[in-house]
């Protein structure tokens, strides 16, 4: 009876996992980040660097964009837990950001933003 209650639980908590994270939802999010941000084959730096690759990147390395002194500094390498606590609140995760966005408050919003984000490899190719 144990070993089929824990097998549900254990399915159940893949599932929510699954669901937890929406990139068709997420790349609705990603329009307010599009005045900023680039993803894709063609993304080229603009008011804010290139998104792709982003996790498992280090901050402040994209070629060719002008950081902050507080971003190339912050010792962050991009992952879905620094991710969230940074999209939530960037000025208060890098004092010092030029990034002037309030912040995105919603889990859930945040969860499928970084779904759609991670698609996107270095190069800006959608892993399949």
């Amino acid at each position: 009876m144990k070993k089929a209650a824990f097998s549900a639980l254990l399915l159940l908590s893949t599932l929510a996992a699954a669901q937890a994270q929406d990139a068709a939802a997420g790349e609705k999010v990603f329009l307010q980040c599009r005045a900023s941000h680039q993803v894709g084959e063609t993304a080229k730096n603009a008011v804010g660097p290139v998104l792709n690759g982003l996790f498992g990147r280090k901050s402040g390395s994209v070629p060719g964009y002008n950081y902050s002194q507080a971003n190339k500094d912050s010792g962050i390498t991009w992952d879905e837990a620094v991710f969230a606590e940074y999209i939530k609140d960037p000025k208060a995760k890098i004092p010092g950001t030029k990034m002037v966005y309030a912040g995105l408050k919603d889990p859930k919003r945040i969860a499928d933003l970084t779904a759609y984000l991670k698609q996107f490899d270095a190069a800006g190719k959608i892993a399949q």
